[in-house]
């Protein structure tokens, strides 16, 4: 799938296993695994059948709240723009490759959906980086 203004950021379906460290390690999302007993092995062997979707800028795909999709400027500003430099690092390389080059190949942000609640599992500076280029991204949509 393509996102495209003046520049153009080409989405495709990412690995899981690049994204291992969100389930196992990341401490703001073990609370949304815990509640839906959501387990590594789910997440795998769902993966497969997902699909590239439209995430326009919202806490909502579709009808379905997104925890932690943090779309709104004000959290873009707490969690990205402000955050440590460590963080933003690849932030700016990103940035800066899409503007030299006028066209990037990204692995879509991958969003999982669980009983009519999701979360963003990965990919939130992919999605900042579309979303203020005024870009639509793709994300990768999994069912548990």
């Amino acid at each position: 799938m393509r996102s495209d203004s003046t520049l153009v950021i080409n989405w495709f379906k990412p690995d899981i296993e690049d994204e291992r460290w969100e389930f196992f390690n990341h401490p703001a999302k073990q609370e949304w695994y815990l509640n839906y007993s959501v387990t590594w092995e789910q997440i795998v062997s769902c993966f497969k059948s997902g699909t590239l979707c439209k995430y326009p800028r919202s806490s909502k795909i579709g009808e379905i709240p997104v925890a932690l999709s943090y779309h709104s400027y004000e959290e873009y500003q707490t969690w990205l723009a402000k955050a440590k430099r460590g963080y933003r690092k690849s932030y700016s390389k990103m940035e800066d490759a899409l503007q030299a080059a006028g066209e990037l190949n990204l692995p879509a942000p991958i969003i999982l959906v669980h009983n009519g609640d999701a979360i963003l599992f990965s990919g939130y500076r992919r999605l900042c980086l579309a979303w203020n280029y005024g870009m639509i991204p793709y994300v990768w949509l999994v069912e548990i």
